[in-house]
């Protein structure tokens, strides 16, 4: 086998390494995604805790992306403080040593069975059962990663028969700085630490050159492993942005520290094993102990430092409005994309918010500039909704848990309220306005009275909509659909005093009746449409009747 065959086969078998790891997370993700997260919600509460989770996570995912982006989405929408989320990339660091030492054991020789246990869960499980077909699906990537660490063995001991290569590695070892900057580049590049990690272990355990001369790399590929999460959030908010930022900063400070210390470490990790592998995870391993150790204690100022280098976003320009987070990316960990898309769905409720506040104003005083705002304002709704439903459209063609399946629903149902509740106000509302205006009508004192306390009722119902659509709370949405009954019997106690001024002559509503009523019906309309957020939450909790009509003969 000449030079270019052994070459084509080490790639191949890196490449294969990559897609076994990507179906164990997708699998892990798409199965257990869910879960994942409520352990995430349950675990995260103080810095312990959160490390604890993060290095469990790390270890499963086997990948410290895909648990920053799981981190990011909980950071972004405030269900983890920046220092929780610090802690747990601290933990899931140490976690994907964890996963690097499983994978060195010297399992590879399972992959058959790992193919046939795999192959059986994936394809006979049906589609119903996506749990068990996920299930298979990670076998099948254990197989795949443990088929790839033989292929890339046999491919080392070959490449390590080059005086070049040999020469080459131990060149750049010797001068730190260069073999860090080279571990981190091939790291960022493969989007793998875990990956690379296991390549420098065959390496290493061929006998091409010494251990030590691959401890520099090893630190370049714990800088590096940091990379790919901060290119993954690039288009999130600056909060989540934050978290991948300060890991790599404790990554960065670590490397800083341990490079003078090179030589020590050598000596040690020879003290701790004689097998050239298992050097270079051990070293791996300790690196990472010592960064969670290190900086576990001062993970709050880290926070604060954060946050005064990287300030909030002030979004004051038209464009700012476009969907900028949903990313195709995410779908790799759709708990993350479903966290995305809840966010650009608030996004989404503020413009309506908005809308709603300035209908009044514009009702009141007959404001045709405001009115000409509340139009733009609905053109940016409906590119909003328009975004979410084809981002949960294709994030729903592969295969999610349940849970994932039906909070995909919510969000696509919620969007579409908003969307029909902006709908309304431009539609119609609008056109009142400028009826009101084209023919100098005013409402009657009571009148106005009535609506404006409807309105506030909305915007109070609008903001408890939100809530619930995020928080997923029982009390809160049975408190929501409760707020439906009671602008029920307001709407309807407006329409009689409505008809009782008309009995009486009043002038105003008189020239103002046709105008009110289709008012009280639009806004019944809206309120119907926010309170409907709470339906999915009491239909699974088995609070909810199948009909509210009388069955025949009762």
């Amino acid at each position: 086998m000449n030079g270019t065959q052994v070459l084509i086969n080490l790639i191949g078998g890196v490449l294969l390494l990559l897609w076994g790891i990507r179906a164990i997370r997708t699998g892990v993700m798409r199965g257990f995604g869910s879960d994942i997260r409520d352990f995430m919600s349950r675990l995260s509460a103080n810095r312990l805790t959160s490390c604890f989770t993060g290095s469990v996570l790390g270890t499963v995912l086997q990948s410290t992306t895909a648990t920053a982006l799981l981190a990011c989405s909980f950071v972004a929408s405030e269900q983890l403080s920046l220092s929780s989320g610090l802690a747990l990339m601290l933990g899931a660091d140490v976690g994907a040593t964890i996963a690097a030492r499983i994978f060195s054991t010297g399992v590879s020789g399972l992959w058959p069975l790992a193919f046939l246990m795999g192959y059986l869960l994936f394809n006979f499980a049906g589609d119903e059962r996506a749990t068990m077909r996920n299930s298979g699906r990670i076998l099948l990537g254990f197989g795949l990663v443990l088929l790839a660490l033989q292929q890339i063995g046999l491919g080392v001991v070959l490449v390590g028969q080059s005086e070049t290569i040999r020469e080459l590695i131990v060149a750049a070892s010797s001068e730190p700085i260069i073999a860090v900057l080279t571990g981190a580049l091939v790291t960022w590049i493969i989007h793998s630490s875990l990956a690379t990690i296991l390549l420098v272990v065959a390496l290493a355990s061929s006998g091409i050159v010494g251990p030590e001369a691959f401890l520099p790399y090893v630190l370049g590929i714990n800088l590096g492993a940091a990379l790919p999460a901060i290119s993954a959030s690039a288009g999130l908010s600056v909060e989540a942005r934050r978290l991948p930022v300060g890991n790599l900063l404790f990554r960065a400070v670590g490397v800083a520290v341990t490079v003078p210390a090179l030589p020590w470490l050598r000596q040690w990790l020879v003290e701790l094993s004689p097998d050239p592998g298992l050097q270079i995870i051990y070293g791996h391993m300790l690196f990472n102990l010592a960064i969670c150790l290190l900086f576990l204690p001062t993970i709050r100022p880290m926070a604060a430092l954060l946050k005064s280098l990287m300030p909030t976003d002030v979004l004051d320009n038209e464009d700012s409005w476009a969907p900028r987070r949903l990313d195709a990316a995410l779908y790799e960990t759709p708990s993350v994309a479903l966290g995305t898309a809840a966010r650009e769905s608030l996004r989404m409720g503020d413009l309506v918010e908005q809308m709603l506040a300035d209908t009044l104003t514009a009702l009141k005083g007959n404001n045709l500039a405001l009115q000409k705002n509340i139009i733009e304002n609905d053109d940016k709704v409906d590119l909003l909704h328009e975004s979410v439903k084809l981002f949960l459209t294709r994030l729903t063609k592969g295969e999610l848990d349940s849970a994932d399946s039906l909070r995909a629903i919510d969000i696509i149902t919620f969007t579409t309220n908003l969307e029909h509740v902006g709908d309304i106000i431009d539609k119609n509302l609008m056109d009142l306005v400028e009826k009101k205006s084209r023919d100098n009508l005013e409402f009657s004192s009571e009148g106005w009275q009535e609506l404006s306390d409807m309105h506030h009722r909305i915007m109070d119902t609008l903001k408890l909509s939100l809530s619930v659509f995020m928080s997923q709370d029982f009390d809160d949405a049975r408190e929501l659909v409760a707020r439906k009954d009671q602008f029920r019997a307001l709407e309807l106690k407006s329409v009689e005093l409505h008809l009782e001024r008309l009995r009486s002559s009043e002038i105003k509503s008189i020239q103002t009746s046709a105008l009110h009523l289709d008012i009280l019906r639009d806004f019944k309309r809206i309120n119907s449409h926010l309170t409907s957020a709470a339906y999915p939450i009491l239909d699974r909790a088995g609070a909810l009747y199948k009909s509210r009509l009388v069955k025949p003969g009762k």
